[in-house]
């Protein structure tokens, strides 16, 4: 479906542009006609209620319930959502075009202004694992079981999670040696843009990596 471009706010002033930005993403949703084709796009159930419909939505391996056309989002299993969590959600349920994936992953970089928000994206999501895992990556699997997290070949540790379903978010670590110190990158499937925005990709990484860095606490 087609949408228009969503992004998250910044930290600076994050209250009332987070309010501007819900209340946008929220009309958005209110306002679709076809809620059940909405859902197709996004790869999520729905159903008729009372006050209009019920959108079940997984989310880093907890699932929430999302009302519309008066929206609340409630968890079902998992911690409550926070404001930023709750904005994502909504900016993938009025983002999803329905693309199917790829199977070609992408890094960061590669993503639309991807270069330009790199640095953050590096210290924001990325950094927090490395300091965590790199010298350690086989707790990184451990630390995602808790999002259903899975095993995948890449680097010398990899791990898959289904942030949402339709994307999912891969963390690789290399380990490091006299010579080298750890790397690790994250990877999308190349369709990634069709279901968020490039802002809203780094904030959801940075909730994953702090996730993951708490769960191996």
């Amino acid at each position: 479906m087609d949408a228009k471009k969503f992004s998250l706010p910044p930290e600076r002033g994050y209250d009332q542009a987070y309010a501007l930005s819900y209340q946008m993403a929220s009309e958005r949703l209110a306002e679709t006609a076809n809620v059940p084709e909405l859902c197709r796009s996004a790869a999520v159930e729905c159903g008729p209620s009372d006050e209009g419909w019920l959108i079940l939505l997984p989310y880093l391996g907890g699932r929430y319930r999302v009302r519309c056309p008066e929206v609340e989002i409630l968890a079902v299993e998992g911690p409550a959502p926070t404001p930023r969590d709750k904005l994502i959600m909504l900016h993938y349920l009025v983002t999803a075009k329905g693309t199917p994936p790829t199977g070609r992953p992408v890094t960061f970089r590669e993503l639309p202004e991807g270069n330009v928000y790199f640095p953050t994206f590096n210290q924001r999501a990325v950094r927090p694992v490395m300091d965590r895992f790199g010298k350690d990556p086989e707790q990184l699997l451990k630390a995602a079981g808790a999002m259903a997290g899975r095993r995948v070949e890449q680097g010398d540790v990899a791990v898959t999670i289904d942030a949402l379903p339709r994307v999912p978010v891969t963390f690789v670590v290399w380990r490091g040696d006299e010579e080298l110190p750890p790397q690790g990158n994250i990877l999308f499937d190349a369709n990634v843009t069709d279901y968020l925005p490039t802002e809203d990709i780094t904030v959801l990484c940075e909730t994953i990596a702090w996730r993951l860095v708490r769960s191996a606490a």
